[in-house]
């Protein structure tokens, strides 16, 4: 496919990284190299990121309190294996809410245990959530939970067959 149809994910990203929006942090490649030494393992101390990166441990030290200071490292964590917990059901529910009461509706959602994300959405619903379950019944309750609360009216449910990738670790 040639011309103008093609779609280029280099462009994509180069168009998103030269964009003029004044609430994201610059950060330079060194900030970059860090956060991927982060990423790849947050076990690693400063001076371990230091010696991978041939800079000095003062300056990883400095760099990660900057990006802990303007949220760009909100925490640190542990990437887990939810099959092997036994959450052998990963599910993707749209919700319709009515009367202006989105933001309510997903404060209350957004704090059960089993829910990963909460995310308005543009289109025929309103916010999509991305949960996990050990057992069909628990889903089941879930569901049923929320088309029992004010103001969701409709759900729709897709279970998640097969997970092809699940990383959220980009820069």
């Amino acid at each position: 496919m040639k011309g103008k149809n093609k779609i280029n994910f280099t462009d994509i990203h180069n168009f998103d990284k030269n964009s003029k929006n004044i609430e994201h942090m610059y950060i330079d490649n060194l900030d970059k190299k860090i956060l991927n030494e982060i990423l790849n393992d947050s076990r690693l101390s400063y001076r371990q990121i230091a010696k991978k990166l041939k800079i000095s441990t003062g300056t990883v030290l400095n760099r990660i309190k900057q990006l802990q200071n303007n949220n760009i490292i909100k925490y640190y964590t542990t990437i887990l294996d939810h099959e092997k917990l036994g959450y052998d059901l990963s599910v993707i529910i749209e919700i319709k809410v009515s009367k202006g009461k989105l933001i309510d509706i997903e404060k209350i959602i957004s704090k059960h245990p089993n829910v990963c994300a909460v995310y308005d959405t543009t289109g025929l619903n309103d916010a999509f959530i991305i949960a996990k379950f050990k057992t069909k019944n628990q889903l089941n309750a879930f569901v049923k939970g929320l088309l029992e609360m004010e103001f969701v009216e409709r759900t729709n449910t897709h279970l998640i067959l097969n997970t092809i990738k699940e990383d959220f670790r980009i820069i």
